[in-house]
């Protein structure tokens, strides 16, 4: 049957369901995993230069400003005409002094506004609230309210780059290792691989494994975000993957993709995958 027809082996019915004795529909399975060659057929990869670059890379330990703003235009797209009408109209800003950073957010959020958050969220300028004590001004938390990030509380001109406190409601906040610069990086990267698409997730990993996965990416040169699990990014063109871990020994990995085809690095690792989408 030529080019028509493209075999995959032999299956069996895994689910399937009738109405009035016809079969409506019917899923199966196969038997053994399709070759990347039959993959590919059947689901065409990108070019590489269709996905997001990595020359934000490149501003991270010097303008991260720049980096921050290069990373998020590259991964989410901008929104169309229809998009822009349909959005919601921009919070209102505040007269209260905000350090760059947020302020810069913010903008980027008017256009792309899942860049404060799917899984942790920065909250609106207007929701930002300050601590029990009044000394902290919270400006993020877990969608569970878990814990939350803040900042020093204060009436003056902000620090340029301040400190980012990580808190729970009843604990002594402890500091982020990165500056609210850095720290804006570390959390927009986290947010774009728990809201991709496509997505890699292994097992518990093992230091070596850890380390065989991440020779194949490139790693985000910032000290390691989020106190309770101190963790650290890796990326490539279209992926973020994320690595973290409370005791050093056994580590969690998450990774994200804009598209199925910037998982492709990870394909042939000899790594047990709870779910891979490449």
């Amino acid at each position: 049957m030529g080019d028509e027809v493209l075999y995959l082996g032999t299956s069996q019915v895994s689910r399937a369901s009738a109405s009035d004795g016809v079969m409506t529909d019917c899923e199966l399975r196969l038997e053994s995993p399709l070759s990347r060659d039959s993959l590919d057929r059947v689901r065409p990869p990108l070019p590489a230069g269709d996905l997001p670059g990595l020359e934000w890379l490149r501003h991270v330990n010097g303008d991260r400003a720049a980096a921050l703003n290069e990373f998020i235009s590259g991964w989410y797209p901008a929104p169309t005409e229809s998009e822009t009408e349909e959005a919601d109209p921009p919070t209102p800003r505040t007269a209260s002094p905000l350090p760059d950073g947020l302020r810069q957010l913010y903008r980027l959020a008017e256009r792309r506004p899942y860049v404060l958050g799917v899984q942790n969220r920065i909250l609106p300028e207007t929701r930002l609230r300050t601590d029990l004590r009044g000394e902290m001004r919270i400006f993020g938390d877990e969608s569970q309210g878990g814990f939350f990030w803040s900042l020093l509380w204060t009436l003056d001109e902000p620090e340029v780059d301040p400190t980012v406190w990580f808190g729970e409601f009843d604990e002594e906040p402890i500091a982020e290792q990165e500056p609210l610069s850095g720290f804006l990086i570390q959390f927009s990267l986290f947010e774009a691989s728990m809201g991709a698409d496509y997505l890699a997730l292994p097992r518990r990993l093992t230091a070596p494994q850890v380390e065989l996965i991440t020779q194949v990416l490139q790693p985000v040169p910032l000290r390691p975000f989020w106190p309770w699990v101190p963790t650290r990014f890796y990326v490539a063109p279209g992926l973020v993957m994320r690595v973290g871990s409370e005791d050093g020994e056994e580590f969690d990995a998450w990774a994200g993709a804009t598209h199925r085809t910037a998982l492709s690095p990870l394909a042939d690792l000899p790594i047990d995958w709870l779910r891979f989408d490449g």
